[in-house]
């Protein structure tokens, strides 16, 4: 593997300790990514303790092989798959959850999986590359309504309007097969840059977004991690940008706080009102000045911690 290629767990001790890892118990690392998270957990984990991985690229499921520890179990599989994958490998309960989100760094680097317009490579942008549709396909098919939607939804992108026509415009003459194709349409429709970002940034993330379908695997995922969850056991999540972290954020808050969505004017006892099924742990976490200089990919992290009390 190339120093390029190498992956840097982010805030991987302060995940371990959010856990609070019991040497006996059972974990689920639900995003294996190349494994930085899951050796932190086994390097806590006690002779009888366990961990479940998950992982929808074969790339890190290959890289999995590596590790060789029996208290390691290993699924290729979505994360919103997670309740099946974790009765299919004997996982009923568990003490912990953890969820890295977004792409990682062997993915972004690898130039032929299409993540990154930094490199003129083919437009595929799948963390699987053999299921589902790939960016270049969606393009070819989808509506100017439809990209412009995807671009302003999940990029957060301004001038989504001009991108989705100048996309339209372009696949008319030719086929958008290529990272560096798209890079440039969208560039050449972008009317200003923010400063220290490329302007296609917000189009390939809200692309791998839709293609990977990862705000609607994330609000799947996370109720299935909450009833494998025994009472006192931790979910912790890192998110990369603030859709993500929005999703986990309300996730948590209102099973922190269900009585919170009842009608104001209703007219409950207290011990009427829904029970509180997590408590919120803690302040958001996010990576020290030490981590972010040596993992700039780190920056923009954010972890969360609940406890499930019932």
């Amino acid at each position: 593997m190339t120093a390029m290629l190498v992956h840097r767990p982010v805030l991987a001790e302060e995940a371990v300790v959010a856990l609070a890892v019991d040497p006996e118990g059972a974990y689920v690392d639900a995003t294996f990514g190349r494994g930085g998270h899951s050796r932190a957990i086994l390097a806590h984990l006690g002779a009888s303790g366990r961990l479940l991985a998950l992982d929808r690229d074969p790339e890190a499921i290959a890289a999995a092989a590596a590790i060789g520890d029996e208290r390691l179990t290993v699924r290729h599989a979505r994360f919103s798959a997670l309740r099946d994958e974790a009765e299919a490998a004997g996982f009923a309960a568990v003490q912990g959850v953890l969820f890295d989100l977004g792409v990682s760094s062997p993915q972004v680097d690898q130039p032929a999986r299409g993540f990154s317009f930094r490199h003129d490579a083919p437009l595929d942008m799948r963390m699987d590359p053999g299921s589902g549709e790939s960016a270049a396909d969606w393009l070819a098919g989808a509506s100017e309504q439809d990209i412009r939607e995807v671009v302003r939804s999940y990029g957060e992108e301004r001038f989504a309007r001009a991108i989705a026509r100048a996309l339209v415009a372009a696949r008319e003459r030719e086929p958008i097969r290529r990272t560096g194709q798209l890079a440039a349409i969208v560039g050449a429709a972008v009317r200003t840059r923010e400063r220290g970002q490329d302007p296609a940034t917000r189009t390939f993330q809200a692309l791998r977004i839709h293609i990977n379908q990862e705000l609607e695997e994330l609000s799947v995922a996370l109720p299935q991690a909450l009833a494998l969850l025994t009472v006192g056991g931790r979910l912790v999540v890192i998110s990369f940008h603030s859709l993500e972290d929005r999703v986990v954020k309300t996730f948590m808050r209102d099973q922190a706080n269900p009585g919170a969505k009842a009608p104001r004017d209703l007219p409950l006892r207290a011990s009427e009102l829904p029970k509180p099924a997590l408590r919120l742990v803690g302040k958001p976490v996010k990576p020290s000045a030490t981590e972010v200089h040596a993992n700039p990919r780190a920056r923009s992290a954010v972890l969360r911690v609940a406890e499930k009390v019932a």
